[in-house]
């Protein structure tokens, strides 16, 4: 059911040649970008006519608009199942408490009596959200992506959302509660690369916006590629993941568990554990036969992930070297499962988000930890993060001299100026002072 990677025995090797050693899903953005550059095209000139048009080839239904009625949503949150809308208020309540606690102040240097270097946070002005609507529906990506810039303080925040041809060209209807429930009154029933056209060029019913954030299939990671210098990106992200570090003292049925959770998402999705200990290894596989034939979605999703080349048993020689494997991994999300879990997860250094225990799987983070689980990637957690309220902030610096802390730096201005054989440089400070600049001896 699922490989075996033996990287025992040997000395490990470092950087590039380690990370060609691990599992990983083929996902070809550049090839789908060919495809998605004429439907982004055909956005762009035709706007919502192509929405419309689109709707119909990729998600066989008929649109009369775009745009999501406001009765629409008021209708999805009144029909809301209560125990559905209890859990997504706690799941807001908690990832807004997380984020709003990472809010930027501005702050002033004085770099020199009279010199002063601010650095003030602006949000962007507007922003669009996706929410996929594929194989599974994600009330949950709606939280994640809404409230971080709300936070953030965003002033134009829309959404974005296949049409169901089960619930009348709308998207669903849990979507569209969790929509209304976060006061996101701006919602489109558009999909995949067609949304991420919509938001970046703008159409006769869509604003354009100075963002796009949330998960996809690959086409929405095409369409981000496409657009990316015109509009800002959170990430093209791919597959999701799964990396699951672990010794003897791991319970084998919580890590088959915790590894069929993500397996279920996609046939692409990567499940993988790294541990030192074979007996486990054994107990894990053992226990993913039952577990598996007990769930849903076997066949099309949990089967071909697990067997995939993305996902694979990987077996080391101690927690030192599985440390070093999951570093060169970067996991989206890593659970740690050793003895003084919470020590060694805090020499990783390379994750999406880490898991800390038995009691802190993944799915919690997926809903309801507070954190966020728009993830980096396909081991661009190596270089990036999840999405929070920064992403949807930029910071100024903003400059501010007297004419005394301009004069008294003035020669180094000149110096450097003249070194870079850029004389115009000083020129334009030597021009605001009547009398010759020192040259500092």
């Amino acid at each position: 059911m699922i490989s075996r990677i033996d990287l025992r025995g040997d000395a490990l090797p470092e950087g590039p040649a380690l990370r060609d050693l691990l599992p990983r899903a083929d996902f070809d953005v550049e090839a789908a970008l060919e495809k998605v550059r004429p439907i982004c095209e055909a956005v762009h000139h035709r706007g919502d006519a192509a929405l419309i048009d689109f709707a119909e080839r990729f998600d066989g239904v008929t649109l009369d608009r775009v745009r999501v009625p406001a009765e629409a949503l008021a209708r999805a949150l009144d029909g809301l199942d209560p125990a559905v809308r209890a859990a997504l208020e706690e799941s807001i309540r908690r990832v807004r408490l997380v984020h709003r606690a990472q809010r930027r102040e501005t702050r002033t240097t004085q770099v020199v009596p009279g010199g002063t270097v601010t650095e003030k946070w602006v949000p962007v002005r507007r922003v669009g959200l996706y929410a996929p609507g594929g194989r599974s529906v994600y009330p949950s990506s709606v939280v994640m992506n809404a409230v971080p810039a709300q936070e953030a303080g965003v002033e134009s925040i829309a959404l974005a959302s296949p049409p169901q041809a089960e619930f009348g060209g709308l998207p669903h209807p849990t979507i569209l509660a969790a929509c209304a429930l976060l006061g996101v009154d701006e919602v489109y029933a558009a999909g995949g690369a067609t949304a991420v056209a919509m938001f970046a060029y703008g159409t006769e019913s869509c604003p354009p916006a100075d963002m796009v954030t949330g998960p996809g299939n690959i086409w929405v990671a095409a369409a981000k590629r496409y657009f990316t210098g015109r509009i800002g990106i959170d990430a093209e992200a791919g597959p999701t993941e799964i990396a699951i570090l672990a010794d003897d003292t791991a319970d084998p049925a919580h890590l088959a568990s915790d590894l069929i959770s993500q397996a279920e998402h996609d046939p692409l999705a990567a499940a993988v554990l790294v541990t030192d200990s074979p007996r486990l290894a054994d107990a894990v596989e053992r226990e993913l036969v039952p577990q598996v034939e007990a769930t849903k979605h076997v066949e099309d999703r949990i089967r071909p992930a697990l067997a995939g080349r993305q996902s694979a048993i990987v077996l080391v020689d101690g927690v030192e070297e599985g440390l070093r494997v999951v570093d060169a991994y970067g996991a989206e999300h890593l659970e740690v499962q050793t003895a003084g879990a919470a020590a060694v997860a805090d020499r990783v250094r390379n994750a999406g988000a880490i898991f800390v225990g038995p009691w802190s799987p993944v799915s919690l983070g997926d809903y309801a930890a507070g954190s966020n689980h728009v993830l980096p990637t396909g081991g661009c957690a190596c270089h990036s993060s999840g999405l929070s309220v920064q992403s949807f902030l930029r910071g100024i610096h903003v400059v501010d001299y007297t004419k005394d802390a301009l004069a008294e730096v003035a020669h180094h201005v000149v110096t450097l100026a003249e070194a870079e054989d850029l004389p115009a440089h000083g020129a334009a400070v030597k021009a605001r002072f009547e009398w010759k600049v020192p040259d500092g001896t």
